[in-house]
């Protein structure tokens, strides 16, 4: 696109570094080291890409230099799960039952207004952190604790535990329309952490069905307040219609945008992501509907002595990319949220349910042994 980009980390070793045209040793979510660099950098445009954590940078810095971005409001709902669905619910948002709980405190004062199952999870985290599915009064204490150890301070929130089949929708929002690039089927590991395992497109729900996810979606953006820009929302299928989880005013991780979306429509959601943060309208045409899919290792707790079969697993047809983020050497944990993952295959097929096949066949040919310490 022939721009000048600068990176913005705490880490002064950032891997980021050599791709920049200008690097700042600042944290993403420090606001004022955000608009600072910014300013110095003389920026058109500011982004995050796939991560929460920097939305509310973003937005303050843009605002204060006149840039094209979601409103600071908007980047406190779609960060704080509370706000989150407290805008839900005023929009009319099809959404689960919910409480909020800062403390134990208050916890106590509402524990026997809890139905279970519930789910717990920290109002201010992403990746299956700190998620936790509770079945009775008591393991609610226990389980505070735990999703309470993945809050930065702000609590829990306390939900309706939805069962149906989990999607997410990709967006691209310009000019306030709702531009919905396809809708993504979801496999998880289930209770109690329900961490994403895999991820396909297009989705094999019914055209019906899609069309109920897309309207509750497009309902869900515009009660937060999304104007421009990109979105990633989570929704559960359930007996009673499609009801959300969770949005993040951001692309979706887990390479579900970055990879899938560009290898099942054509389109480049990043791209589309740079051009709205410059105030310039995005491409969002399909330019083709293919399938993709990502799947995820998993893999015995343990540390990794040995990884084989790969290169016979890159032979597969369809097969795009085998990466490994745990190698030789490093500790292999039970899953209980995404950064415990060894490792993922994507694949690209006519179909969906092909590119996920390509996508077992090289998990199946891949051998990862790990050794108990």
């Amino acid at each position: 696109m022939g721009l000048n980009v600068a990176v913005l980390d705490y880490d002064e070793n950032a891997v980021s570094i050599p791709f920049a045209d200008k690097f700042y040793n600042v944290s993403t979510i420090d606001i004022d080291g955000v608009t600072k660099a910014a300013e110095d950098f003389k920026a058109d445009g500011i982004m995050t890409l796939a991560s929460d954590m920097p939305t509310r940078s973003v937005a303050k810095a843009c605002e204060k230099l006149g840039l094209n971005s979601i409103s600071f409001d908007t980047a406190i709902k779609a960060t704080d799960k509370g706000e989150m669905i407290k805008a839900f619910k005023e929009k009319g948002v099809p959404s689960p039952w919910f409480f909020i709980a800062e403390n134990e405190e208050k916890l106590e004062e509402i524990k026997h207004e809890i139905l279970y199952p519930c789910i717990l999870k920290p109002l201010d985290n992403s990746g299956s952190r700190g998620v936790v599915l509770v079945n009775d009064e008591k393991n609610l204490i226990e389980s505070f604790k735990y999703s309470m150890a993945s809050s930065r301070g702000a609590g829990i929130i306390i939900e309706e535990y939805m069962q149906g089949t989990e999607v997410s929708v990709e967006v691209i929002v310009w000019d306030g329309q709702t531009h919905v690039l396809t809708i993504t089927d979801k496999l998880t590991t289930g209770a109690p952490h329900f961490v994403e395992m895999g991820h396909s497109q297009q989705s094999r729900l019914s055209l019906e069905t899609k069309n109920k996810i897309i309207e509750v979606a497009t309902l869900a953006v515009k009660s937060v307040g999304i104007k421009s820009g990109p979105a990633h929302v989570e929704i559960m299928v359930t007996k009673d219609g499609p009801k959300m989880i969770e949005l993040g005013a951001r692309m979706g991780g887990d390479c579900i945008t970055t990879h899938l979306v560009p290898l099942s429509t054509g389109i480049d959601m990043i791209e589309a992501t740079i051009k709205c943060a410059l105030g310039e309208e995005p491409d969002v045409t399909p330019k083709f509907e293919r399938g993709s899919a990502i799947r995820y290792f998993n893999t015995e707790k343990g540390i990794i002595k040995s990884i084989s079969g790969v290169e016979n697993a890159k032979k597969i047809d369809g097969i795009k990319e085998i990466t490994f983020v745990k190698n030789v050497g490093d500790m292999a944990d039970s899953i209980n949220s995404s950064t415990d993952r060894a490792g993922f295959v994507i694949a690209q097929a006519d179909t969906a349910e092909n590119a996920v096949k390509a996508c077992e066949n090289a998990i199946e040919e891949i051998k990862i042994k790990t050794a108990k310490q």
